[in-house]
């Protein structure tokens, strides 16, 4: 080949390869400067919605963590007073042996061991006393006390069992509570590491884009929020909603109740002890404290129970609107009541 191809040639080669480098270092360049704060449209969708499934699977935690803490306080209680009422029934089984055991002492220094001695010694003391139908030896009072004895060790026996009982059960509810608090640090901490790749910026414009969509569920795409016409079911119901409202842009916190943080169902617990009424602490028990209705029947004040494992409530605000404190990261705000699948509505 003459030489003069061969440098055409070359420098040829060169001029490409040094095109090719100078756009790889662009593209290279524009990745990198890219990355932290603007990834692909595609990877920033995925990720929030697995952090949203991450949410929703700790939501779920969440509520079950509620339920086992109402557990844990109502078996405190019970348990506290059962080991109230054995140690009182205790002292009067103590207080009655230590009469018959007068008794059964009278009569031996008396010329032997009478039946009342006997009943008192016996293993079998209510086997012995149905065997022995009459005790000629033994006064009125005498029987009474005889019969009395017994029943009150039947009675701290049973106690003593429940009990057992209960203890085992508070047992086995705090294991299950510390296991899904577990469950829920895990996936909180799974969505952070997600939201974290994102880079800050990012993930400010996820959370208003997350706010900015619920705004347009609510309001139906346009500039105005119209909940309706349609009147309390009470006048309870009308001041539950209005304590729900006021605190539209609280904090989503994981068990809070308020009054500066909630979750779902502690919004609802909240707002509806602001109207007097007590509500069960989980979304799940919320469910059945009231009268069931349709969603066609739903007037403001109305719990809106979602998911088929109804772990989620929001209150009905009107015009097919709901208030409701949503997930982590997101305020409490109306939405649509469609957002979400309805798994029932309830009256209070």
């Amino acid at each position: 080949m003459p030489v003069h191809r061969r440098s055409q040639l070359l420098t040829r080669a060169l001029v490409l390869t040094a095109a090719a480098a100078t756009a790889l270092g662009v593209a290279a360049g524009g990745r990198a400067q890219a990355a932290p704060d603007s990834p692909d449209p595609g990877d920033r969708q995925d990720v929030r919605t697995q952090v949203e499934q991450l949410y929703d699977e700790a939501e779920q935690a969440s509520e079950k963590a509620n339920a086992a803490q109402e557990a844990q306080r109502r078996l405190q209680g019970e348990t506290t007073i059962l080991q109230g009422e054995i140690a009182v029934a205790q002292d009067q089984l103590n207080e009655l042996r230590g009469d018959l055991a007068t008794v059964a002492g009278a009569e031996y220094r008396g010329g032997g061991l009478a039946q009342t001695a006997q009943l008192f010694l016996s293993p079998d003391p209510e086997g012995y006393l149905v065997r022995a139908r009459t005790l000629g030896q033994a006064a009125a009072r005498q029987q009474e006390t005889l019969h009395e004895l017994v029943t009150r060790q039947r009675r701290l026996d049973q106690r003593r069992s429940e009990a057992a009982g209960k203890l085992a059960e508070l047992d086995q509810t705090r294991r299950t509570l510390a296991d899904t608090k577990q469950q829920i640090q895990q996936r909180l901490a799974r969505a952070q590491k997600l939201l974290n790749g994102l880079g800050a910026a990012e993930r400010a414009r996820m959370t208003a884009q997350d706010a900015r969509e619920a705004e347009q569920r609510a309001t139906r795409g346009t500039d105005r929020l119209d909940l309706g016409t349609a009147p309390p079911a009470s006048e309870r119901g009308a001041a539950a909603l209005a304590a729900a409202v006021r605190m539209i842009g609280s904090p989503y916190v994981y068990g809070a109740t308020g009054p500066h943080a909630f979750d779902c169902s502690g919004l609802m617990y909240y707002s509806w002890r602001q109207a007097g009424v007590t509500l069960p602490r989980t979304s799940q028990a919320q469910a059945y404290a009231g009268q069931r209705i349709s969603l066609s029947e739903a007037r403001p004040g109305d719990l809106v129970i979602f998911y088929r494992d109804m772990h989620h409530v929001g209150m009905y605000a009107g015009g097919g609107v709901i208030v409701h404190a949503p997930r982590p990261g997101a305020k409490v705000r109306y939405e649509s009541v469609t957002a979400m699948p309805v798994s029932g509505v309830v009256r209070l």
